[in-house]
């Protein structure tokens, strides 16, 4: 691949009515475009190395440490603070007051008035005040019977058991990671356009990254003797996340955008190539096994999640052996299409193996995936065009019927106590009457039901000021095809798992486990590099990849 000019794309990207669905949203996978791959890549790259400069901790794994790595001429550190937690406060909900372990960001290299600054504050997490230094807050708790079963098992001089790590795949899973000026933290705008860290939650990705170095180092510390390197790559991030991240890709609708073109855009590059030599084609098939590899080691409890799983895993050797035989003209090509014939869950994963042997034609694609302050969208200039704008853009939200109670039982609100979105009953909870306006395709169709008759589109405009919101919307969806989820928010059909799973394959996500409809448990950075990898082929080498890897 060294010498291949980027095709152009000569299959068209796949349609925003075909991408943009819920359903296939929530059947994402991570790809090389995803924002950890895309940090350990620039990481490699500038042979970043990290260090260790203080590391104050105690015989029982309680104190504070610090590390330290540059990235994009800027230096960053980790101060990493583990606390004693009683079991009986031990919670991964968002309304716990104390966690094993918490985390800040900072930047440069503190000193040690500032490294106790963060001790003391970063313990407290929201109920603290931060400086524009700290970027990301961060905690976490430990995986208590894996984290117990690696240092017992080291203590004796033997590695954890295989299964085990497998089962679990992390030592600690983060409750939170903040950005973007949260709790006082610096804001976004401060280090938006600095190398390195100028794309999507990269900042939060190298902390999840930094997170999972402390970990491993914090268990070798309490057990006395060293992970083998590959449990040790396995061994990533959980995370439980909920609700409260579902709402973003409606409130970042141009951001939404640039990542799923972006994704488009690389899977058609990928299959306008016209034929495909001996090295990648044995590429492709070697990935392949990875996946199946991947495929076995994913166990969920949620029987409907894992019979997904399972089709899957009875669909894949039919897809292996496709790929065994590509045809000489258009292989790309020939795979996705042929993959149209299996579940959603396999189309999405062929997706994420077509871009993987390719980085020489995709990895440029990263750089447009931030949200910069672009030009504003194009108005309408009359009402027709509006409304012709709608019946173009949102014609589905057209096709619904907002009279059926199941087309309008849920609404979207923020919740008092903790100011995090939920979603309740229109029929059954209080508080519709306060609802977030993720109700776009309500909104849109009675934009489009108010413009009927209408000749002066201003004088409209300022007597109906309730529709404005609908109107962005439909200019910038005029304007950014893959900006809008065409499904119905406040369905009682819609899931906000295919939210949060769409979201979370962009950061890089694996082994989602969904706990129900509104939360699941995932596993960030599993076979990512080690800091020690950074300068070999492994820092780019390690999508999917399983315990033995």
């Amino acid at each position: 691949m060294k010498d291949l000019v980027c095709p152009s794309p000569r299959t068209g990207l796949r349609p925003p009515s075909q991408v943009m669905r819920l359903h296939r949203m929530g059947a994402s996978f991570p790809t090389r475009l995803s924002f950890l791959r895309v940090l350990t890549r620039r990481l490699a790259a500038e042979g970043a190395r990290l260090r260790r400069p203080v590391w104050n901790i105690g015989a029982e794994g309680f104190g504070h440490a610090v590390y330290t790595i540059a990235l994009g001429g800027h230096d960053y550190s980790l101060v990493a603070v583990s606390t004693h937690l009683p079991d009986e406060m031990r919670t991964d909900r968002v309304i716990a007051t104390a966690w094993d372990t918490a985390y800040v960001l900072y930047d440069g290299v503190p000193d040690s008035g500032e490294i106790a600054r963060i001790c003391a504050a970063a313990p407290q997490q929201e109920a603290a005040r931060y400086t524009e230094r700290d970027l990301v807050l961060s905690r976490a708790n430990k995986s208590v019977r894996l984290f117990s079963h690696v240092i017992e098992r080291l203590r004796e001089g033997r590695q954890p058991d295989e299964a085990l790590v497998n089962e679990v795949g992390y030592l600690m899973r983060t409750t939170a990671v903040y950005g973007n000026g949260k709790f006082g933290i610096a804001d976004r705008g401060l280090i938006a356009g600095r190398p390195g860290i100028e794309g999507p939650f990269a900042a939060e990705m190298l902390t999840v990254w930094l997170i999972r170095s402390f970990t491993h180092d914090l268990v070798e510390h309490l057990g006395g003797t060293a992970l083998d390197p590959a449990l040790k790559r396995h061994l990533g991030i959980g995370n439980s996340t909920g609700l409260g991240m579902a709402p973003f890709l409606v409130s970042h609708p141009v951001l939404l955008n640039n990542w799923m073109q972006a994704r488009e855009t690389a899977l058609a590059r990928v299959r306008a190539l016209p034929t495909l030599g001996r090295e990648d084609r044995t590429r492709l098939t070697t990935l392949c096994d990875r996946v199946a590899a991947h495929l076995d080691e994913w166990q969920v409890p949620a029987p409907d999640h894992q019979a997904r799983i399972d089709l899957i895993r009875a669909e894949w050797p039919a897809i292996r052996g496709f790929v065994e035989e590509l045809p000489q003209d258009s292989p790309v090509d020939a795979l996705i299409r042929r993959s149209e014939a299996f579940s959603v869950d396999t189309q999405e994963l062929c997706v994420a193996l077509a871009l993987e042997p390719f980085g020489d034609i995709v990895d440029d694609l990263a750089v447009g995936m931030t949200d910069p302050l672009a030009p504003p969208v194009n108005g309408f200039d009359d009402a027709q065009s509006l409304r012709t704008a709608i019946e173009t853009h949102f014609d589905w939200v057209l096709r619904l019927d907002f009279e059926e109670t199941a087309q309008q039982r849920r609404f979207w609100y923020v919740s008092e106590e903790k100011l995090e979105p939920r979603l309740g009953d229109r029929f059954d909870d209080p508080g519709a009457d306060r609802e977030s306006p993720l109700d776009i395709a309500r909104r849109v169709q009675a934009l489009w039901h108010a413009l009927d008759g209408v000749t002066d589109l201003r004088a409209f405009r300022a007597a109906r000021p309730e529709h404005e919101l609908a109107l962005a919307r439909v200019a910038c969806l005029a304007a950014h095809p893959y900006a809008e989820i065409r499904d119905n928010l406040i369905a009682e059909s819609c899931l906000p798992i295919d939210m949060l799973r769409c979201k979370l394959a962009f950061f890089g996500a694996t082994k989602f486990d969904p706990k129900s409809d509104r939360w699941t448990r995932i596993t960030l950075a599993q076979g990512a590099p080690l800091p020690e990898d950074l300068g070999t082929a492994r820092a780019d080498d390690w999508w999917l990849a399983g315990l033995g890897a």
